[in-house]
């Protein structure tokens, strides 16, 4: 483990980034992490106590009884020592918060980590930058972008790579942070320019060489030192997921910041092909939604046939007999077969699941020693919802796209009670996830309700479980999610996924053997101590 490169994950949440970088565990190990949600921190400690059992040669017999509901426990006395570790290098701490940062970066020390030749990652909160994020701050009174302080916390990350100075960081964002502004002027320009000189922008004495910032799309776009952010287009650090085989039209800033003393430059991502939603999810078990109110398999079967006895009528009327004669087949399939299961937080498994066109993507997925699907459990829905869902899913079947509107939407008993629904304004409330292409972004809106991730089989009347949205981020189907449903959702939505982090880290691990001369670059050069403070 000593010629290992460490990796400081900040901002982690559950911990997709640092997934990516911990997968290369040949080369990379997750020094310290850093997240202030307790579910997620929890999920966060639960992975790197799988990794110090394999890191340590230990048996992972504890950490499956754990995730197969076996024991309450994750630990046991023979492993109580990994547990320790997972304990010391996930915390659960607030960057940003003076008490905290303190915490963390004693932490830091105490563990030795080597800056010189460490690598930092991780996301500031996107809040204040997404463009959702930016229209409710214009519905509150007296609202002053300057005065919010999430515009900044870009700053806590600035502070520890002052300090630090790693080799190499990743930072990530949201498509909202290229258009934020504050007093006017774009926050991503500001960012860029204090990324590159950490020292000026924090006012603090010189602490060593300062960094280039690289995009992972475009190999001629390079901003250093003294270079006018407003040549640069932002668009050009805009990484598409879809095009590097996650199954979800993903669009993130990633920045890649290299040590001006290091002349290695990074790669670009390459393309890989595409990953459909029904790809990703189809060999999961089906399952029924749940009712919100007594919820039973008869209750929820008499509920959906009720719905399609109002549907079908009004699809024929409508002119759509297409539609009408296919929610008819979906209720007589449904009366055929065994009622489906709303299936659990640990629910039986059926079969590894199978991707021709990346082989490699469903071997990341799977584990043959998993031997349930985690967090695979449907939420539950109105009956209204039911209609809805059955219709919106029926429709996209029959017209490859996902119905939009009071237009689409059009038969009475779709309209939801919404004063603004024929505004146009929420053409996009209800969206199915289509089968042949990548789903859309999974955002940890996923939480609130189901009806932009609604699932493409009409027969489950249901939006996606926490383990389908796992699998679109391209988690292994072996990473517990902690907490409760909502907050498993909100870890999944806000996490970066793994697949693209494992391609990143190895951008990052050729920039470093690069640099170093030979495949083994545990050590890059000597590791200078720290200077001065990090508040």
């Amino acid at each position: 483990m000593n010629e290992q490169v460490p990796v400081a994950d900040l901002f982690a949440g559950p911990g997709g980034l640092g997934e990516g970088f911990a997968s290369l565990n040949d080369f990379f190990r997750i020094e310290l992490s850093a997240e202030c949600s307790p579910p997620a921190h929890k999920t966060l400690k639960l992975r790197a106590f799988k990794r110090a059992l394999e890191a340590n040669g230990e048996s992972l017999d504890d950490y499956y009884r754990y995730v197969h509901g076996q024991s309450k426990m994750p630990f046991s006395a023979a492993t109580r020592g990994a547990w320790h570790h997972a304990e010391q290098e996930a915390l659960c701490v607030t960057l940003g918060q003076e008490n905290d940062d303190k915490l963390f970066t004693n932490a830091l020390d105490q563990r030795q980590f080597d800056s010189a030749n460490g690598v930092m990652v991780g996301g500031p909160p996107c809040q204040a930058y997404s463009v959702v994020g930016r229209a409710r701050n214009r519905g509150i009174a007296e609202y002053v972008p300057e005065n919010d302080n999430r515009h900044f916390l870009y700053r806590e990350y600035l502070k520890l790579i002052q300090h630090y100075r790693p080799a190499v960081f990743v930072m990530e964002n949201v498509k909202g942070i290229l258009t934020s502004r504050v007093g006017g002027k774009r926050i991503f320009n500001q960012i860029l320019v204090d990324l590159v000189d950490p020292d000026s922008a924090l006012e603090r004495a010189p602490n060593g060489p300062g960094y280039r910032i690289h995009s992972l799309v475009d190999p001629d776009i390079v901003f250093r030192a003294g270079d006018d952010p407003e040549t640069i287009r932002g668009e050009s650090f805009l990484v598409r997921s879809e095009d590097h085989g996650v199954p979800q039209t993903r669009h993130r800033v990633f920045l890649v910041g290299v040590r001006n003393d290091i002349s290695a430059n990074p790669e670009v991502l390459r393309p890989l092909p595409a990953v459909t939603t029904g790809q990703a999810i189809d060999d999961l078990p089906a399952l029924r939604s749940g009712l919100s109110r007594k919820d039973s398999d008869e209750g929820w079967l008499d509920s959906v046939r009720a719905q399609v006895r109002q549907l079908a009528p009004e699809a024929r009327s409508a002119g759509q007999r297409d539609i009408a004669e296919r929610l008819e087949a979906t209720i007589s399939g449904l009366r055929r077969r065994h009622s489906l299961s709303r299936g659990g937080l640990r629910y039986p498994k059926m079969k590894s699941p199978t991707l021709p066109a990346q082989p490699d993507l469903a071997d990341w997925w799977d584990d043959p020693r998993l031997e349930v699907l985690l967090n695979h459990e449907a939420r539950s829905h109105m009956p209204s919802d039911l209609g809805r869902y059955m219709y919106a899913s029926t429709f996209a079947e029959l017209h490859g796209r996902s119905p939009s509107g009071s237009g689409d939407f059009g038969l009475p008993s779709l309209a939801p009670n919404h004063a603004n629904w024929m505004s146009g304004k929420f053409a996009d409330r209800f969206r199915v996830q289509l089968r042949n292409e990548p789903a859309k972004t999974i955002t940890s809106h996923i939480s609130k309700d189901g009806h932009y991730y609604i699932h493409h089989d009409p027969s489950q009347c249901r939006a996606l479980t926490v383990r389908e949205a796992a699998r679109i981020q391209t988690f292994p189907d072996n990473y517990f999610f902690e907490g409760n449903r909502t907050e498993q959702y909100t870890q999944v939505g806000n996490a970066v996924p793994p697949w693209l982090a494992r391609q990143i880290a190895e951008i990052v691990r050729g920039v470093l053997i690069a640099h170093s001369g030979h495949a083994s670059c545990g050590h890059l050069q000597p590791r200078p101590e720290p200077a001065g403070t990090i508040a």
